[in-house]
């Protein structure tokens, strides 16, 4: 089930805070509970990702996306994810996320997200956004017009124009 009380404690903690520049992180705190653990007592991947929505969510509140998604009648989705798992996660861990906006293009909005367990990053995730509406996806160009901000993109890593290329060539729809 998916976490709505933590996600309502987020959404008015963040609600709450200061509001952030577009690239700036947002840190938030969360706890892993027996119900996020998988068979070998460790979290569970598909919840890993839904953790990541307790971070990514309150990052849009306070960068103000959030106001302009509720004004404007728009909904945002997750076009695409990578996610590295490098260390466990046990029951009653405490974890810090760090989640920001790292840049974008002409269609989509390009996040990173990690978390860390005393200094140690357990995973980190690269995200590909985009903004919708009833005709398809907003240019990223419109939503920061929305948003009254004028910045462009920051140069995104290599690393992340690797990854958006390699997307690229991947057959859609799948072979079966």
């Amino acid at each position: 089930m998916y976490p709505f009380v933590r996600m309502l404690k987020e959404l008015w903690t963040s609600s709450r805070a200061t509001p952030l520049g577009l690239t700036d992180a947002h840190i938030s705190h969360h706890l892993c509970w027996p119900w996020d653990l998988d068979m070998w007592a460790e979290l569970n991947n598909g919840r890993t990702l839904t953790i990541y929505d307790l971070g990514r969510i309150p990052l849009a509140v306070r960068t103000g996306l959030g106001a302009s998604l509720r004004r404007r009648g728009w909904g945002i989705t997750v076009a695409g994810n990578t996610l590295r798992y490098r260390r466990r996660v046990r029951m009653f861990d405490r974890l810090e996320m760090h989640s920001r906006c790292i840049g974008w293009d002409a269609k989509f909005i390009y996040m990173e997200q990690s978390l860390w367990r005393d200094g140690d990053c357990t995973s980190h995730m690269l995200l590909r956004s985009a903004v919708t509406c009833g005709k398809g996806i907003v240019p990223p160009s419109e939503v920061l017009a929305d948003l009254r901000v004028t910045a462009v993109s920051p140069v995104l890593p290599e690393w992340v124009d690797a990854w958006i290329a390699a997307d690229a060539t991947r057959p859609w729809p799948p072979q079966h």
